[in-house]
């Protein structure tokens, strides 16, 4: 029997603020252990929460980018379990009145995976465990949530690396979060079970806790489809349980039983107003959120004709695609401008760390610049692509490197000239043209470009070129 993938995320994103959801301790990340810490975020007797109206706008904007209906009324609950993390035996969260309703993110393949919720909460603290001792750092405690809540519509691994991905893109686009999974700024919980292929009816699901890797998210799902479909065919019944992925050998365990909502006793937090969010507010809001990434990356092939693969490169991150963008201003081939960015820009980039803070010498008015000698005709593709490496190698502008001479262009009796010395100089180029390795030819344009100081006209060279061999 086949069997299919059912699988649904709950994405925890922590929020860029400068403080935390109920305090004014800072959020960074780091620091020593208890550092960031007040006795309202650990919860100490008589302290009272004040919620940060900036954790709601950024819970507004994660909703309105992923097509979510912002509540005109939501709600703080408090979420009753007792955790050594938890200093106050309690979570404020929100369960009964969330604040952004469905929603969606779509997919390279056209499916759309439902969101239930977005829905915002305090986080917990961090417990380190060292030589049979467990110590609690409280500084991630009180640290703002939004909690993304999908439907069970995942049906592959490819799938859910996509989802996380795509949602790790816009989060950033929006600039709520930064989104790094290395540093628990974004946690996943993995809800998956299979069921026969064809069938409605959803099978018992377990849920894989806190993945914070994309790669681990995918082994750990392959792995627990492969565990629940040994079991059912061996005569056995998956057991509704929460897990832990264990990297190391690539094997989930137990952790403890899967609990639903009425475990945690939930119930509308008394020391917190009710959230009312205006449709003025929603709207000035959605004014704020820049073009996003799936939207700008149909622009570019559909108005800009920049290939689809090279389009995904160039909006995968922000400071990227804003970066192309300006450097696009009035140019006549915005492909050029993707060509030097993807080519050479990228081989200075080479760590995804790197390309999301695209710190290079070279502004894009610079490169606006260069690409603009190009288009008028001053200078050859072979000229700019070495003025560019000058350029990010010094962070000085195009015409440092090139001259009003160089801009000249190379008369017919110039272009002959190096043609024929091309042609002289590799007598085995020549036999190897000539005995059909069209090939060859490169070798000989190559040497024209370069003695023409990438002046010629390469289109031109090679035409000249094939005329005097024969």
């Amino acid at each position: 029997m086949k069997y299919e993938l059912v699988a649904g995320f709950e994405t925890h994103i922590e929020l860029a603020t400068k403080t935390k959801i109920f305090c004014g301790c800072s959020t960074e990340f780091g620091g020593a252990p208890n550092s960031h810490c007040c006795p309202i975020c650990i919860g100490l007797p008589g302290t009272l929460p004040k919620l940060n109206r900036e954790v709601v706008r950024y819970g507004i904007k994660a909703g309105l980018a992923t097509h979510g209906e912002i509540a005109e009324v939501s709600k703080m609950d408090r979420k009753n379990y007792c955790y050594p993390d938890l200093s106050k035996a309690y979570q404020i969260s929100q369960l009964y009145a969330p604040l952004s309703i469905g929603g969606y993110v779509e997919l390279s393949n056209g499916r759309k995976i439902r969101l239930h919720h977005i829905h915002i909460e305090e986080d917990a603290g961090k417990l380190i465990h060292q030589h049979g001792d467990t110590y609690v750092d409280y500084n991630r405690g009180g640290v703002p949530l939004i909690e993304i809540v999908s439907e069970p519509d995942i049906r592959s691994v490819d799938e859910a690396r996509e989802y996380v991905e795509k949602l790790q893109q816009v989060m950033r686009y929006i600039g709520i979060s930064d989104c790094r999974m290395q540093e628990g700024s974004m946690r996943c919980d993995v809800n998956i079970s299979v069921r026969p292929q064809g069938s409605e009816a959803l099978g018992t699901r377990t849920e894989i806790k806190n993945m914070n890797s994309i790669n681990n998210i995918a082994k750990a799902m392959e792995y627990e489809y492969e565990r629940q479909v040994d079991l059912i065919e061996s005569g056995g019944r998956v057991v509704q349980e929460t897990l832990r992925y264990d990297d190391s050998t690539n094997t989930t365990s137990s952790m403890r039983s899967k609990e639903d909502a009425h475990d945690y006793r939930y119930f509308r937090d008394p020391d917190l107003v009710t959230i009312n969010v205006s449709h003025e507010e929603v709207e000035e809001i959605k004014k704020s959120l820049p073009e996003l990434p799936a939207e700008k990356c149909k622009r570019y092939v559909e108005e800009l004709e920049i290939p689809d693969k090279d389009a995904q490169l160039l909006t995968k991150y922000r400071k990227i695609s804003e970066y192309f963008d300006a450097a696009c201003e009035g140019v006549k081939s915005p492909k050029t401008v993707s060509n030097f960015i993807i080519g050479q820009i990228f081989r200075r980039t080479e760590t995804e760390s790197d390309k999301e803070e695209f710190d290079v010498k070279v502004t894009p008015q610079q490169l606006n610049e260069l690409v603009k000698l190009i288009d008028s005709g001053k200078i050859r593709n072979n000229l700019a692509k070495s003025t560019l490496e000058k350029m990010l190698d010094t962070g000085k502008g195009t015409l440092e490197f090139i001259s009003e001479s160089d801009m000249g262009g190379i008369d017919e009796n110039t272009m002959l000239e190096l043609c024929k010395q091309a042609i002289e100089c590799n007598p085995k180029a020549v036999d190897d043209y000539k005995g059909g390795k069209e090939k060859a030819l490169k070798a000989l344009l190559g040497n024209v470009m370069k003695n023409s100081r990438g002046k010629a006209d390469a289109t031109a060279a090679e035409a000249k070129l094939r005329e005097l061999i024969g």
